[in-house]
Formats: structure tokens, sequence, C-alpha cells
């Protein structure tokens, strides 16, 4: 097993608007495991903004599941404003939590490996890039349009679809009971205790 110090940097809606587009659920354990078997797993960022005032967040049992289990969980609430045409608008961008963290880890792991297609990272790469670390990028290009900005994919130094990871990363289809309320992969485990 190689030593390589890895961190993953994952964009919680932008994977998650992935894992949908290619038809299958993230299986956060299969995940955590499977980069664990590439090197030695420093740290696991997941990134969402949360919708305040809210009853019950769909989100919630995800966010508890990942904290309890190795996740490094960043979270902020959402802003609401009201648009030029008077629409009510949710806004909750975390790019800036997760640019700032990967600057911070960059001089602690070789390899960084950011979920995400958001082309606003590329000059986040490039800064990491100079610091000496390898950035692979996990999204998407087999749906139309893709998922990956084509400059975020340009600039990794390997682009990973996740595609081809949904056999070790997916979920499987016969872990989804169809009498029950579809929940957030990876929650089941604490949620039947």
């Amino acid at each position: 097993m190689s030593q390589e110090r890895i961190a993953l940097f994952i964009d919680g809606a932008n994977l998650y608007a992935t894992a949908k587009s290619l038809g299958f659920d993230i299986d956060y354990k299969r995940l955590l495991k499977e980069f664990q078997s590439r090197g030695r797993l420093v740290r696991a960022f997941y990134y969402t903004a949360l919708i305040e005032d809210q009853e019950y967040s769909s989100i919630r049992p995800l966010i508890d599941w990942l904290d309890y289990n190795g996740f490094s969980v960043v979270t902020k609430p959402t802003k609401e404003f009201v648009d030029s045409m008077g629409r009510r608008k949710v806004k909750g961008s975390m790019d800036i939590e997760l640019a700032v963290d990967a600057m911070e880890m960059a001089n602690h792991i070789d390899h960084m490996v950011l979920f995400s297609g958001d082309g606003d990272f590329r000059s986040l790469v490039a800064a990491v890039q100079r610091k000496g670390v390898r950035v692979s990028v996990v999204s998407t290009i087999t749906t139309q349009p893709p998922m990956v900005a084509d400059e975020l994919r340009r600039q990794t130094d390997e682009f990973i679809d996740l595609l081809h990871l949904a056999a070790k990363v997916g979920r499987d289809a016969n872990e989804r009971a169809p009498t029950r309320e579809r929940r957030p992969a990876g929650t089941d485990e604490m949620l039947d205790t």
C-alpha cells in the first residue's frame, strides 16, 4: 500500500448532483474504504450548506452519520434573499471554506482529491499544485452536459470519472428497502440502531 498522504475535499451538493445524474447513491463508508486503500488518508472533509429554521432537514441524518464516522463535516447556514424578480432564493456556497482548508492542508499532504466539477476551483487546484501536491478531481464527463468544467479538468493532474468509481463507492441497490423513505446514502447504519 502506498504511504502517500491523501485528503478528500467533498463539495457535498456537487457530488450529490453528479451521482444523481449518473443514477446511483454514494455509500460514504465504501468511499472512505476506497481511498484508505490508496494511501494514508489524513482527512476527509465534507462541505454543505444547511437551511436553518427547517423542522427537519433531509440531509441532517447524513451529516450526523458522516460526523460520527471519520469525516470532518463543515457546514454553514444558507442565506435567503429576494431576487430582482421578487422570487425567494437560497444561496449557500461552501467554496471559500473548502479553498481555505485545502490551502491549510497542502503542506501536510501529497495528494488532494477534490469531489467537484465546479470551474471556480481551477485556481485553487493550480495553487495547491504549486505547493507540490498532486491533485485529482472526481466528477463526470459522461452526462450531457458534463458535470465538470473543462478548465478544471484540464488543470488537474488526474481526472477520475465518478462513473468508473460507481462499483466501488456506489450504494448497492438492494440496500434500499422499498417500504422505507429514501434516505441519504450511508445513514442506514445509524438509523437502524
